[in-house]
This record gives structure tokens, sequence and C-alpha cells, in this order.
């Protein structure tokens, strides 16, 4: 019986310890980092401009949060939508898009689409294309997997329907409820000419919606100040990617 306790202390402790790692490993390291061949993930320029860009949206309670601080900092960004969320806010999605910024393509739910058929890539960004298209009549060209993850085979398939898969450079890892002068200060130490910064306006650790954004909203207007202080004009995707800013 003795035995058989320590046996039960010793998994559990164990399990603990995992579950630390893995929670330290998801805040510290970007896995994005390990993901990013034949991804954009920065440009290489020498001029001082930036993307800001949001996954998970719309939220009904936080992407016009978002927007408002946006428009009060003079700042276009680009907003990765999950298809699901722009046809249960359809007005939130028509919102992003009269104010002039840029809507791409997050696929439908937010699955992790590492080996996906062909039929189901189809699905989940073709069906996102569209639902984007019939809401805000902006047509996507630019897509963002889920949690970075994509095999080669499927990089391939996702630039023969047409897309340019997108990561990031900067993670503000707002999920982790980071308070706003810290994500700040961060960005604002390692921020380089060409970069692209990821944060959220939806959802939290454990989803897609609700969570609290609102470090990530408090953040807007500190960033912008602060970066501007250095230089940095803020652009879209595809202001970043065409060159036109």
């Amino acid at each position: 019986m003795r035995n058989f306790k320590r046996y039960i202390w010793i998994s559990a402790m164990a399990a603990v310890i995992a579950a630390a790692a893995i929670a330290a490993f998801c805040i510290f390291f970007d896995q994005a980092v390990v993901l990013r061949k034949s991804t954009i993930y920065h440009l290489n320029t020498d001029e001082k401009v930036v993307a800001l860009t949001f996954d998970d949206g719309p939220s009904p309670v936080w992407t016009p949060q978002v927007l408002d601080e946006l428009k009060k900092a003079g700042i276009k960004a680009t907003f990765f939508m999950i298809g699901k969320h722009v046809e249960a806010y359809p007005e939130i999605a028509r919102r992003v898009a009269r104010e002039g910024h840029d809507i791409e393509n997050h696929g439908y739910d937010h699955k992790v689409m590492i080996y996906y058929k062909m039929d189901e890539l189809n699905r989940e960004i073709g069906g996102t294309e569209k639902v984007i298209k019939e809401v805000t009549g902006q047509t996507t060209r630019y897509f963002r997997p889920p949690k970075a993850w994509l095999n080669d085979t499927e990089k391939q398939k996702i630039k023969e329907m047409g897309y340019g898969i997108v990561l990031w450079s900067l993670n503000s890892k707002d999920w982790v409820t980071f308070h706003d002068k810290q994500i700040t200060s961060y960005i604002s130490r390692y921020i380089k000419p060409g970069d692209i910064i990821l944060f959220h306006d939806s959802g939290g650790v454990f989803g897609t919606e609700g969570g609290d954004r609102s470090q990530t909203v408090k953040t807007i207007p500190r960033l912008a100040k602060k970066l501007k202080e250095k230089g940095y004009k803020f652009v879209t995707i595809s202001e970043l990617l065409s060159g036109k800013y």
C-alpha cells in the first residue's frame, strides 16, 4: 500500500511538472519561429513600417473597442477573421471593412489544419473566403493558419489556391493577459522595420470567444505613441507587401 501511494504521489507530481513545462513553453516560446519556412512573416526593408494584425475575431465585445482605439490613433490594421465569427457577427465585420482595415482569412472554425486534405482546406479557407466576401465585400488573399501549424504539402496547396501564408515576427502574447505596459515594452524593445505584429481581438487561453482582451485594447494607444516616437508608420498587410505605403 505504501509503495502504491508513493507511486500515485510521484505520478501526480510528474503530471504537475509536465503541465507547468507545457504552460511555460506556450507562454515563453513562439512556435511560429520553427514554422516560418515558405511563409511571409517579415518584410526585408529599411523603411520604418510595421503591420499590426489581429486574429480570431470579430468579437462583439472586443473588436469594437479595438476599432475605437485604432481610429483614435489613426492606424489601419489587418484582421485575420474566423469564418463562423463573421457569420455570427456580420455587423462587426462590416464595420472593420467600412473603417478601411484589411480583412484576411483565418479559417472557418480555428481548427489546427495540419494533415488536412485538399477538400478540407477548400472548406476551411474557401468557405471562409466566401463568407467574408458576402458579408464585407472584401476578397481575402492572405491566410494565417490557426496556431501557425501547416506542413509543407499544405503550404504548397494553399499557395496553389492563390493565397499568401502570413505568420508574424513579433508575438504580443496578449492571450496570456500580460499587462499593456509589459506588451508595449517588449514590442518596443525588439521592433524592426518590416515587422508583422500578432495580437488578438477575440478569445483567450481556452477558446476563440469570450476571454479578456482589455490589455490588448489598452496596448494600442500606448504602442502607437511609442512606435510613432521611434519614427514607425503602421500599415496593413496588403500595403506592407505591395510597398504602397
